[in-house]
């Protein structure tokens, strides 16, 4: 399989995503914030669909609507119920614009249906090498601010004490996931880009004890199961996205019964 250019370019990008997506989903799971990483997902279709009517490229709509909802939801605080309206709301409002612009789109269904399922065996060059400058840059930032934001997700109220700006920190991050889920949606698509930000951190935070520890062991899960899941949609002809989501469930049961 390694002998195609689509399976190297398929494998790159599933890594690429796979590590950015462990990165910035082990902080989303350790701060409670797994459902703004599902909403992002939805809310990155409409920016993905709007892209598509201008005439630009999905990629670029998706991260730059999802970055701004990200930032809108941050915007809300740490506040459980005031995060969770903020979230809610926005969710809605791009379900919403979503639905107007798949209205509008006269285009093939193929590039529809790749959005919300993901087609990592399209993945050209260049659109690979966007997928790594993205993220490079989102590790490089959440590697800058992973100090603060570690002390505001584990002590909030201490973080705040010593003069962190806890709203601050919460909309640079979910700016980040923005980022790491537009680049997820590329592989697992719109309706299970949580497969990939939210289980491989689950699946760590029940098996290692340590911070470190299970910050490497989602990296390196997200990792394997991405990989593997191309691989084995490419012994078996199903979709990518169902094995990774098989992979990511099968380890988190796994872990759950341990």
């Amino acid at each position: 399989m390694f002998t195609y250019d689509f399976m190297q370019n398929a494998f790159a990008a599933a890594l690429i995503v796979a590590v950015v997506s462990g990165a910035a989903g082990y902080f989303l799971v350790l701060r409670g914030q797994s459902f703004a990483g599902h909403a992002l997902g939805h809310v990155g279709f409409a920016g993905a669909t709007g892209a598509i009517l201008l005439g630009a490229s999905p990629f670029w709509g998706l991260i730059a609507v999802t970055t701004l909802g990200g930032a809108l939801m941050g915007f809300a605080g740490e506040n459980l119920a005031e995060r969770d309206v903020a979230i809610g709301m926005v969710l809605s409002l791009a379900l919403g614009l979503g639905l107007l612009f798949l209205n509008f789109f006269t285009g093939s269904s193929i590039q529809a249906t790749s959005l919300l399922f993901g087609n990592v065996l399209g993945v050209d060059a260049a659109t690979l090498w966007r997928m790594a400058w993205a993220g490079v840059l989102t590790l490089a930032a959440l590697a800058a601010m992973s100090r603060k934001l570690l002390f505001a997700s584990v002590r909030p109220e201490l973080a705040e004490a010593k003069g962190i700006d806890l709203r601050l920190i919460s909309m640079l991050f979910l700016a980040l996931v923005g980022v790491a889920v537009a680049e997820a949606v590329q592989v697992v698509g719109v309706l299970l880009v949580f497969t990939l930000m939210v289980g491989p951190a689950a699946t760590a935070q029940r098996l290692s004890p340590t911070l470190v520890g299970g910050f490497c062991l989602t990296v390196g899960l997200a990792a394997g199961q991405a990989v593997a899941g191309v691989a084995l949609a490419y012994l078996t002809d199903w979709p990518t996205s169902f094995w990774i989501s098989a992979l990511s469930a099968g380890c988190y049961l796994a872990a759950q019964a341990k």
